[in-house]
This record gives structure tokens, sequence and C-alpha cells, in this order.
């Protein structure tokens, strides 16, 4: 399990649960498949799919856990076919023209007529928990995402006192000047992408992909007043990624020296292959990440 996305939280307080205890935490809201008037369904699921049944895959200290959404879909022209129709059946039978009240609870009912035989998709969002570094670190492409698995953690633990490690800082100042200076710290490397904005709300925003950074262009942008808002970059030839205005990481990528290590593993089964990975991601985002916070001064400005 690689993870792609890198929101981040820092506990405020220590996180002191054993992966025992927090089982039983979350075995309180388990993921369970849509009822057939359920709209959604979310709870918390095995990390490991159909090869286990433990909601918390343990190793060296830091927590997988992963939590499972189903939704039901109902085309939104079928809703309004079928509304129209049912509306204009009443409105002819009673002679007489429904005010708004009426026709949103006969929209209501149709919903709840149709959500039996509706279609369902689901999806998973994974997170771990590392105790020792005081992170909780979400696979989640956005903080809506990520604020939804923490709510349901919230839910099974009674509280979860964490920040998100973007809090406080103004990684966009930073990143400008990297490109404005054409210089950045020796282990990162500026690559070929980014997302300038002007400050001004509703500004405009310019977006370079496969561009030289260090061309007189994207310095005549900077000088006007725009800053860097997302940049392409990576870390001492073991991670790239795009990191935003938040210290949100996206498109997270692990580089040969990393994957070389990840090969020379021999694993028997999935769950072998799991752990494996696991065990090798986390302990190269516990290095990452305080080099992340360090760079952008995060703690420094909480």
């Amino acid at each position: 399990m690689w993870f792609k996305n890198l929101a981040v939280y820092r506990f405020t307080e220590p996180f002191t649960l054993a992966a025992e205890a927090l089982e039983e935490k979350l075995q309180q809201h388990p993921f369970t498949p849509c009822g057939g008037h359920d709209e959604f369904s979310f709870g918390f699921t095995s990390p490991l799919g159909r090869a286990s049944d433990a909601l918390v895959h343990a190793n060296n200290g830091f927590f997988m856990v992963c939590a499972k959404k189903e939704e039901k879909v109902i085309p939104a022209s079928v809703i309004n076919e079928m509304l129209q129709d049912k509306i204009s059946e009443i409105e002819e039978r009673e002679a007489r023209k429904l005010p708004g009240k009426e026709r949103a609870r006969v929209k209501d009912e149709l919903i709840f007529e149709l959500l039996p035989r509706a279609f369902s998709f689901s999806r998973k969002t994974y997170a771990y928990i590392d105790s020792q570094g005081g992170w909780i670190v979400v696979d989640a492409t956005s903080p809506k995402k990520a604020e939804d698995l923490l709510s349901l953690l919230r839910k099974c633990l009674g509280s979860l006192p964490v920040v998100p490690i973007g809090a406080g800082t103004k990684p966009a100042t930073v990143m400008t000047e990297w490109l404005l200076t054409n210089t950045s710290p020796k282990d990162i490397l500026v690559e070929d992408e980014c997302e300038l904005r002007s400050p001004e709300e509703e500004g405009g925003i310019i977006r370079c992909k496969r561009h030289d950074l260090a061309l007189p262009e994207i310095k005549n942008h900077l000088d006007t007043g725009k800053q860097a808002i997302k940049l392409a970059m990576s870390w001492a030839d073991r991670v790239s990624f795009v990191l935003d205005e938040n210290l949100s990481v996206k498109r997270l990528k692990f580089l040969d020296l990393i994957q070389e290590q990840a090969a020379d593993i021999e694993a028997f089964d999935d769950v072998e292959q799991f752990d494996a990975d696991f065990s090798i991601m986390s302990a190269e985002l516990a290095q990452f990440i305080p080099r992340l916070i360090e760079l952008f001064n995060t703690e420094g400005n909480a």
C-alpha cells in the first residue's frame, strides 16, 4: 500500500493507545453495506481487504486503518424526469399548483422509493498513525476526504486532538522565493511544474507543466506579485511530489532507491507484501515529514 497523497495532521497530545485498544475502539463503527433505503454507509474496514478481519494493521509502532464509504447513485436526470411526471399527475388530479414545500416532499418520497433499486459505488480512504512521530497521515486528494476519516475516527475515540501541519504557515512564500532566486535546499530539486496565483481575490492563475521554471517569463509573473501555490519537486532522490499552499502533498511517487528496496523483499502472499510495503513506506515518511516541516518552519509558526 503506497500512498499517493499526504494530508498530514499533528497530534497536540500524545497518542497512547496500543493496537489492540485501537482495534476495540474502531469496532464501534465497522463498515456495513448499505441497506435498502440507506443513501450511504461509512465505517472502518480491514486495510488488508478480504485477507483479514482486523481493522488495524500494526507494524513497528505504525497503525494502518482504512475507512470505506458506500453511496447509492440515482442519476439526476432520472429523478427530474420522474419528479416532473409525479408533480404533473398530482396537479392534474387536484387541480392546483404544488407549492415549493410540497414539491420538495414529493422529491424526497421519490428518492426514498428509488433507493432500493439504485446502483452503489464504494471507495476506501487509508491512513496511518505514527504515535512516536506524533502524526496521522491520510492518503486523501482533498481536505474533505481527510476530514471525513478523521471525524469517523473521532467518533470511535471520543476525541482526536490533531491540527494540520500547514496551520499557521505560508508555504507559498517559501516556494515563491525558491523560484525567484532559482535556489532551493540541497536535498530539494525543483522540477518542471508549478501554479502561480495573483494575491488579489479572484486573482489570475498561471499553470505551467513540463516547463523550465528558471526561464525569465516565470520570474516576470512573480515580479508582478504572483505567488507559487503549487510546486513540483523531489526530495533527496527518494520521493517526488507536488506541494500545495496548505502543505498537502499530491502525486507522491517513491523513486528508484525506494522501489529497489521494496523489490528486494520476498513476499509469499498479499499480506506479507502489504506488510513489507507499509514498513518501507512508513519508515521513509518518518524521515520525509519532519524534513518537510523543517523546510517550511511549520512548528515554529504553528
